[in-house]
């Protein structure tokens, strides 16, 4: 008895952070069981004003590409300026970042039916965030699990808490079933994800911190080979997440959201750590795990800062022994204190976030120069592109046919951009 063939899926582009990337694989579940095959699902980001034009050209692209198709927008820009979309004449509906997530928005009779454009709520007013069980990451080697979302914090230069709202956390169990089940459905590696990593439990009855929830997954679940941890706040990393540095089966790789190097300026974006605390946390987390690697957050242009400040910014990359850098050039979101602040010139913002890339690039090839000559275990993503576990992207002799797992490899050298890996024939 032939089975019959799976339900087709509709068309997702996703912008923006790996908790989009989660959460349009959830919409994308929810979607195809509805029947929305045809339509063409827009996840858009907000964190920057240049993240807003991206998503505006996306959806005039998949227009031109799809015609015909009804065009579905979503995420953090479609929360916080819905009617700006709502104007677009290629938009079909925008759905607000809580709606989004809920399977009974994706009927088509309640979606598509009626003349409401529209379909955005208050996110302040979420007070809860569900476990959403899902079997994987469409065409990725490793899996995302949203423990978290929205943020009780106020940086001045920062839009997304107003598109996700305050902090709400996922309870454990929830958390621990979700990844059972992708190791269950052959995943290596699974990445705890979140608006603001660092404040799950804060919610919670007891309010455990992430670190106790770290402990929980690597104990309850042993048969996952791989947990990561997506970006986190520098100034929130609590005694058990140092206890779990020390557990190898916890990737060596920590994002910390640092935004800048100068004292004055952190002040000025509301940031709760000083450029000695950054130095500080870079220096334990590599005494608790040396083999670690660390990558950071760094806004380039922000209003008032000087040449003097910039420059505590190039320092900080060294000092902190960055390996891999996120440069944001400035710009000014409406609605956030900073923008209402003394701004820079374009092109002077332009310039800084080159210099700081510069920066960046220079420090990655040193990074890459002390792997020449390892043998590690490289996680193949697709092809012959792969990445250790300390996230350095690795360029593969030959395609070993095993996406998803890992291939033992000899580094023997760099092109810049990703390390090149020998493996056996």
């Amino acid at each position: 008895m032939t089975k019959p063939d799976p339900p087709s899926s509709p068309t997702l582009i996703t912008l923006g952070c790996r908790l989009n990337s989660y959460e349009s694989e959830v919409m994308r579940g929810h979607a195809t069981d509805a029947g929305l095959s045809d339509a063409v699902i827009v996840n858009t980001c907000a964190v920057t004003g240049e993240a807003v034009r991206s998503a505006r050209q996306a959806i005039r692209r998949a227009a031109k590409d799809h015609p015909g198709a009804p065009i579905l927008v979503t995420g953090c820009a479609a929360q916080i300026d819905p009617g700006m979309f709502a104007e677009m004449p290629e938009v079909t509906r925008v759905i607000g970042n809580h709606e989004k997530m809920k399977a009974e928005t994706w009927k088509p009779a309640d979606l598509l039916g009626g003349h409401e454009k529209v379909r955005v709520n208050d996110i302040m007013s979420v007070k809860e965030t569900a476990a959403h069980l899902i079997d994987g990451m469409d065409g990725r080697a490793r899996a995302y699990v949203q423990v978290q979302n929205g943020c009780d914090h106020r940086c001045t230069f920062c839009i997304i808490p107003y598109g996700r709202g305050n902090s709400r956390s996922v309870p454990a169990g929830e958390v621990v079933e979700q990844v059972r089940r992708l190791v269950e459905t052959g995943h290596y590696e699974v990445v705890l994800t979140g608006v603001d990593l660092t404040s799950w439990g804060a919610d919670l009855p007891g309010t455990p911190q992430l670190g106790n929830l770290v402990l929980r997954i690597l104990k309850l679940v042993p048969e996952l080979q791989q947990l990561r941890i997506s970006s986190i706040d520098a100034i929130e990393i609590d005694d058990a997440l140092f206890e779990a540095m020390a557990e190898p089966r916890l990737a060596p790789f920590m994002h910390l959201s640092l935004q800048h190097g100068d004292n004055l300026i952190l002040k000025r974006m509301k940031r709760r750590h000083s450029r000695d605390d950054a130095i500080a946390l870079a220096e334990k987390l590599r005494a608790l795990r040396p083999d670690i690697a660390l990558g950071a957050d760094i806004i380039a242009g922000f209003p008032t800062e000087t040449e003097v400040h910039f420059e505590n910014s190039v320092r900080l990359v060294d000092e902190c022994g960055l390996a891999f850098l996120h440069v944001f050039p400035y710009s000014p979101r409406p609605g956030t204190p900073a923008a209402r602040m003394p701004q820079l010139d374009k092109a002077l913002i332009k310039e800084r976030a080159a210099r700081l890339r510069e920066t960046g690039e220079n420090a990655l090839k040193t990074h890459f120069s002390r792997h020449i000559g390892d043998m590690r275990d490289a996680l193949v993503e697709r092809g012959t592109s792969a990445r250790l576990p300390d996230f350095t992207p690795v360029k593969l002799s030959r395609d070993p046919g095993q996406a998803g797992r890992p291939v033992r490899a000899h580094i023997t050298g760099h092109d810049g951009r990703q390390l090149i890996g020998e493996i056996d024939a």
